[in-house]
């Protein structure tokens, strides 16, 4: 068609015909038409293909939005994958060398040593057919180059390799032995950001890929292991990392709460977030396996576990060119689907020493978040804290693991002078300045606990989502636009958003006014256009109800036993001294003004705002059981008191 389009055009130029002119001006158009029709339809198709992975339709969105970027810097090509693979592998051996010098010389050293416990849990169940077909069915298809065929095609002809794949994931459960063949990983250096030099190793992240077949093996161990863990309480409470019904939301809601608690209290609070280096990569295997024992693991079970730990290689692979093999000595493959559990049992006896110390912790995964509250006496306060952090760096170098202190970060919550803390604290011989604002588990935490900081990190990334949007807005069917702001614009709204709830409407007014601007893009509506009915019409709750909303879905979790313990015991059912007819209407005790006096906590608190918006809903909505029911009932009564409807 454009060629057809130039041809009259060139004719038309040369006659200057009318009829010429209007042929060519048709062309034009018909052209036009069919170009925004293939756009479309190519714009749809690609979002499509993203199905449900928010983090893949972010790249569609950005790759059709955004002009190609000019080539960055990539790989120094005088770096070899040897010298990859000898950095990596020298970076471990360099924090074991610095943790086999700090070994006893701290308190803590002994609690590596674990007591084994009775084997209650020396085989595995076998599975059937059905089993491994829906399994299946749920793994992501992603593909290893040690694959020998992609793993989308297994997945489309699991009918036919059902019963093959059962046998070898009941022979590898039977024997207690993980496939040899299915013990190397790739690894595929990326740089951690372009503007970083390209020539310098440390500069570079380790991304590893294992075998499809190796996976779907251990989501089978992993379900049973998640069931004993469950069923015998092994982990830590306050692990919250890689567990049902937990989450970076649940750890920092109970977080938040705990400090505007004591700061209501007139407490002040030292904030710790811990870092470590390269966590996973440094797990001493003897170490694991007692734990698991301690567990109750035995025979066929602990002789799995150890043949899946053990004799693992990799190599890296960059390009066309791949690194010798080496073996690794420790640590859990990061790609793996056992590694976070057996993380999380590697790390129970952490919160246990913290809280011997009378310090409240919250862990996900290997971030460890430590927090210690004074009323008076600054200087015993930090003293504990400090032989605290004592104790948990001699545990973690008893455990081959290494404490960082230079990226170990301290926030300040309350007054400095008044409380007579100075500007730094000194921890293990390094003076760690206190900060003004911290990320924890993406959520920047003030000093004043204002969440101004956040919301403005949340304003501008969203507004960055929506320009990317806008552009595609033409070529994009209602449907797919819909999809797509939720994805990319919405989400980022939503998340950790019942640490909203309560704030001013100064602070969250940003956050609406990028809804409102959502809205209008998804509905096509103007920007004089009244935006409440625009919401209505959406199904929309506005930022305030949204949050609110969220409370709501974490107090039912908690209350029947979907979410997790730390939440569950900050609500208590309403005890009355006489036998009321709201009684039995499962109201939830609110603190008096005696227990919490500040309005400021009594709005933003869960432990406080949680049981008030509970014993507001109608007593209909209170009694629901079922998860799904209970979310479409409260979002039509909230919808109902926003909109009066």
């Amino acid at each position: 068609m454009k060629q057809s389009l130039r041809r009259l055009e060139r004719r038309w130029r040369k006659t200057h015909s009318e009829s010429d002119r209007t042929r060519a001006r048709a062309q034009r158009r018909a052209y036009q038409v069919a170009m925004a029709t293939a756009k479309r339809a190519f714009f749809t198709a690609s979002i499509a293909s993203a199905e449900n992975s928010s983090r893949r339709l972010f790249q569609v969105v950005r790759n059709l939005s955004e002009p190609p970027a000019p080539p960055g810097p990539g790989r120094d090509p005088k770096i070899s994958c040897n010298a990859f693979a000898k950095f990596f592998a020298d970076k471990v051996a360099q924090i074991q060398k610095e943790v086999d010098s700090t070994v006893g010389a701290g308190p803590g050293w002994e609690s590596a040593r674990v007591l084994s416990g009775p084997v209650t849990w020396d085989q595995f169940q076998s599975v059937t057919s059905e089993d491994v077909d829906r399994l299946l069915g749920q793994v992501k298809p992603t593909t290893c180059l040690l694959d020998p065929c992609p793993s989308w095609l297994i997945k489309a002809s699991r009918e036919g390799l059902g019963d093959g794949l059962c046998g070898v994931v009941n022979a590898s459960l039977y024997e207690g032995a993980f496939p040899d063949p299915l013990k190397e990983a790739v690894i595929k250096p990326l740089l951690k950001k372009t503007s970083l030099d390209p020539a310098n190793l440390a500069n570079y992240r380790p991304v590893s890929n294992l075998p499809f077949l190796g996976k779907v093996i251990e989501r089978v161990v992993a379900r049973q292991l998640q069931a004993r863990l469950e069923d015998a309480d092994h982990l830590d409470p306050f692990q919250s990392g890689f567990r049902p019904h937990h989450g970076t939301e649940t750890a920092l809601v109970a977080l938040v709460d705990d400090l505007r608690r004591a700061r209501d209290k007139g407490e002040s609070c030292f904030l710790v977030l811990l870092d470590l280096s390269a966590a996973f990569d440094t797990i001493d295997h003897n170490i694991l396996l007692d734990r698991l024992e301690g567990l109750g693991a035995g025979g066929t079970v602990i002789r799995w576990f150890r043949s899946f730990l053990l004799g693992r290689v990799q190599k890296v692979v960059v390009g066309d060119e791949c690194s010798d093999p080496w073996a690794l000595t420790c640590g859990v493959p990061q790609g793996s689907v056992l590694s976070p559990m057996l993380f999380n049992i590697y790390m129970k006896p952490l919160g246990e020493i913290i809280r011997g110390f009378g310090l409240g912790v919250h862990q996900y995964a290997d971030d460890t978040q430590l927090y210690l509250s004074f009323k008076s006496e600054p200087v015993k306060a930090v003293k504990v804290l400090c032989e605290c952090l004592e104790a948990v760096g001699g545990w973690m170098a008893a455990n081959r693991l290494r404490l960082n202190p230079d990226k170990t970060e301290v926030l300040f919550l309350g007054d400095r002078g008044r409380a007579g803390v100075g500007d730094s604290l000194v921890l293990n011989g390094v003076t760690v300045p206190l900060k003004d604002q911290v990320r924890s588990l993406g959520v920047i935490l003030d000093s004043q606990l204002s969440m101004e900081a956040q919301v403005n990190s949340v304003s501008r990334a969203a507004v960055y989502q929506l320009h990317l949007v806008r552009r595609l807005r033409p070529y994009l069917p209602a449907d797919c636009l819909a999809r797509v702001v939720h994805a990319l614009v919405i989400s980022r709204l939503d998340y950790c958003n019942a640490l909203y709830v309560g704030l001013p409407l100064k602070v969250t007014r940003k956050l609406q006014l990028i809804q409102n601007a959502a809205a209008r893009l998804v509905t096509g509506s103007g920007r004089r256009d009244h935006i409440t009915p625009v919401l209505r019409d959406l199904h929309w709750l506005p930022v305030r109800f949204r949050a609110q909303f969220k409370v709501l879905v974490l107090t039912f979790k908690a209350l029947n036993g979907l979410g997790p313990v730390y939440l569950k015991e900050r609500l208590h059912p309403h005890r009355s001294a006489r036998t009321l007819r709201s009684s039995a209407e499962g109201l939830l005790a609110v603190p008096s003004l005696r227990e919490v006096r500040l309005q400021g906590t009594r709005q933003r608190a869960f432990s406080v705002v949680a049981p008030a918006l509970w014993n507001a809903l109608p007593a209909d909505v209170k009694a629901i059981n079922n998860y799904f029911t209970f979310k479409s009932h409260l979002k039509a009564a909230l919808f109902r008191e926003v909109f009066n409807v």
